[in-house]
């Protein structure tokens, strides 16, 4: 009997130690030490840089510690532009920013720029979060980089120092500062604007210097970029839905084991639906806060639809360029998305 017992009490042992083995995390031996610098063009305040901090927050817990992320913000790291280049050698691992900076890399998602194409936030988060977003995403790797989700800085904005916009006219003349893409320089000017394109780390000086008269921005930026210290009026006119993309060189991507790339995804995708709660929490806290500082005004309706009407050859004009399929696809999608309930 003794026996028996003791045969038994240690084969229930060890099997609660092969057990104890198995449910060791796969991580533990699969998930090395890492260290991420991720850059940003943006300071601490912005829902995208805040968002940034809670997907480091979340890659340092899924991993046990082992794979930490540390935000560069304000540029730090450099301007976008060679920024991307940089990930491409591997020299900086990772990065958040403006989608449509990616089109001189993938001209595809110049179609992001469209002007007026996603009515609501929501058609957005539905289009990019699904196949249409996941292939536009997969069109990065041969250029050496690789998508994690979109993420969110908002609709465009209109701002000026030298008068207030209330109807398309009023546009007529400005020096308005847009990103270096080819399509945001032509809505500019399809409206009468003198389009000056400039990377984000310039414009304060520039508006500040009259170098520019003003540009589009979403209110956050407004506000957290203090551009209210340099310019006097605003326009409500969500002419633009502008994503942002996490970004990891595709050089430091491939060196991921199997766990390590998954931990990386999930919590780039908590990251990116804890960042658009940021977004719209921080977009309204912005226009409270920007009515206190600048004369904000709404364009009205028949303005916004003079704008479209203005504008609308070219997503013509830029579906040919960036890809007719990849623009038919995409309002293939937001019309599904629209009519869903």
């Amino acid at each position: 009997m003794k026996l028996d017992h003791f045969r038994k009490r240690f084969t229930s042992l060890l099997s609660v130690a092969l057990l104890s083995a198995l449910a060791l995390p796969a991580a533990a031996a699969e998930i090395q030490d890492r260290n991420f610098k991720v850059a940003i063009a943006v300071n601490a305040g912005t829902a995208h840089y805040d968002g940034g901090v809670k997907f480091c927050e979340l890659l340092d817990k899924k991993s046990g510690g082992k794979m930490k992320a540390k935000m560069y913000g304000g540029g730090a790291l450099g301007k976008d532009t060679a920024v991307v280049s940089s990930m491409q050698g591997g020299i900086i691992d990772m990065a958040i920013m403006n989608a449509n900076l990616l089109t001189g890399l993938v001209k595809d998602y110049g179609v992001l720029d469209f002007p007026f194409a996603f009515a609501n936030e929501k058609i957005a988060y539905k289009v990019l979060d699904g196949e249409w977003g996941t292939k536009l995403s997969n069109k990065l790797q041969d250029k050496g980089l690789v998508g994690l989700g979109f993420w969110e800085m908002g609709y465009l904005n209109y701002h000026s120092g030298k008068k207030p916009i209330n109807k398309v006219e009023d546009i007529a003349g400005l020096k308005m500062r847009v990103t270096e893409t080819p399509l945001q320089i032509d809505f500019q000017n399809v409206l009468g604007a003198n389009a000056v394109p400039l990377p984000f780390v310039e414009v304060y000086t520039a508006l500040e210097q009259h170098t520019v008269d003003g540009g589009n921005q979403t209110l956050i930026n407004l506000e957290k970029s203090k551009f209210y210290e340099v310019q006097k009026f605003v326009t409500i006119t969500n002419h633009m839905y502008n994503p942002q993309i996490l970004l990891i060189s595709k050089k430091v991507y491939d060196k991921l084991s199997a766990d390590e790339k998954k931990v990386l995804g999930e919590a780039a995708a908590e990251a990116r639906d804890y960042q658009r709660q940021l977004s719209q929490k921080y977009g309204a806290e912005a226009l409270a806060f920007l009515k206190t500082k600048m004369t904000v005004s709404v364009m009205p309706p028949e303005e916004i639809t003079k704008m479209k009407e203005k504008t609308k050859p070219l997503i013509d004009k830029y579906s040919k360029q960036y890809g007719e399929q990849t623009a038919r696809e995409m309002f293939a999608e937001i019309d599904k998305a629209s009519k869903a309930r």
